[in-house]
């Protein structure tokens, strides 16, 4: 009978690897690019959402204040919605006598949770690719981090697997699941890897998997400014706005709040706007969990990521971390000038792989490279 010991998983003080995920990397599952979002909303999903009272709310802002084309698949960019809502915010405006300021806020809220449910649909599976991912970690290299750009879980149920015998996920944040009180006992099954862990034989590893965007089953209560890990629950009730459990093995539906101080809890993820708020509690501490793996890091590989020119503070991030001999590898399936001048801003010695995410697992040669 093997004898579980308490003991603390450390870090290597530098990283070998930091790998940044962008979209590419979720793609091939299903789940859908940004550019793909608001035509789902709007045409693919259209009859389906609009029988909900979000779902109504938005597409009929969007019908009132942007000019569209189903039929030739012509739609406004996720950013330019966004922008037009927080330029009212911002300036504390009203558009009009029916989209007065506060209605705006709220039809902001209602997209960001119609983003939630649309992203949600295609990462209820196990990831084929993701799972690949892993392997080559386990073969080849487990001393990386990874900072994703993605609000889907399929790179963490896919690491299912190894946890335990090989490692456990750092989402690098304090989590409710962590605080061993009643009031959370049933939340208590996620294991903190910066805590003594109980372990027989092996010796695993903490994998910082750091979501700057935030995730899908990350749920945030604004009164005592603390995360909730639901990784099996992420559905919204598109008419009520809250989050959806359900039990286990009756599998009885039930409304999520704050078990602490009973608040609705909010969505915690960044959507795709020029104007993102950084000053975020979760949001800021996971940026400088970044800054300093960037930083310590020997070699940095962004993976499907276009840096887009939305994401000024990604840009501004590596702009100020990376050093002038830290190696840098891009690996996408796109190359051309436009993306190419990006990356050549953030580093001149950035070497280029013309590859998907999907190939890029599936290739030993290159794997190895890599890590």
């Amino acid at each position: 009978m093997q004898e579980n010991n308490l003991k603390y998983l450390n870090y290597p003080v530098k990283r070998d690897v930091v790998f940044v995920l962008g979209a590419g990397a979720s793609h091939p599952d299903g789940v859908p690019l940004q550019k793909h979002i608001l035509p789902m909303i709007l045409s693919e999903k259209a009859n389906e959402l609009e029988d909900t009272f979000i779902g109504n709310r938005v597409i009929e802002f969007i019908r009132d204040n942007f000019e569209y084309d189903k039929e030739k698949n012509i739609f406004p960019s996720l950013e330019a919605v966004f922008g037009f809502l927080d330029y009212f915010i911002q300036q504390n405006e009203s558009l009009n006598a029916i989209y007065t300021h506060n209605k705006i806020v709220e039809i902001k809220e209602h997209l960001i949770k119609l983003i939630h449910y649309i992203v949600n649909l295609q990462t209820n599976k196990k990831s084929e690719y993701y799972h690949y991912f892993w392997e080559a970690v386990q073969k080849y290299n487990s001393n990386i981090s990874i900072i994703t750009l993605n609000y889907d879980t399929l790179l963490e149920h896919s690491f299912d697997f190894l946890f335990r015998k090989f490692g456990y996920i750092d989402y690098c944040m304090h989590l409710m699941n962590y605080d061993k009180i009643n009031e959370l006992k049933e939340f208590n099954f996620w294991i903190n890897p910066r805590e003594p862990v109980k372990i027989a034989d092996n010796n695993p590893v903490p994998i910082k998997i750091i979501k700057l965007h935030g995730s899908l089953n990350w749920k945030y209560c604004n009164c005592c400014n603390q995360t909730l890990l639901t990784p099996w629950d992420r559905t919204i009730d598109l008419n009520k706005g809250k989050f959806l459990g359900y039990t286990y093995p009756d599998n009885e539906k039930y409304e999520y709040v704050c078990p602490l101080d009973g608040t609705e809890f909010q969505t915690l993820i960044m959507p795709p706007t020029y104007l993102k708020h950084l000053n975020h509690p979760i949001i800021s501490q996971l940026m400088s969990e970044a800054a300093r793996e960037v930083r310590d890091a020997k070699k940095i590989v962004f993976i499907g990521y276009s840096l887009s020119d939305a994401d000024v503070h990604i840009k501004a991030l590596f702009r100020k971390q990376l050093r002038d001999n830290q190696e840098v590898i891009v690996v996408n399936k796109k190359k051309h000038t436009p993306m190419l001048n990006k990356y050549y801003s953030l580093s001149k010695s950035v070497r280029f792989y013309k590859y998907t995410f999907e190939e890029l697992v599936q290739d030993d040669e290159l794997l190895k490279m890599i890590f």
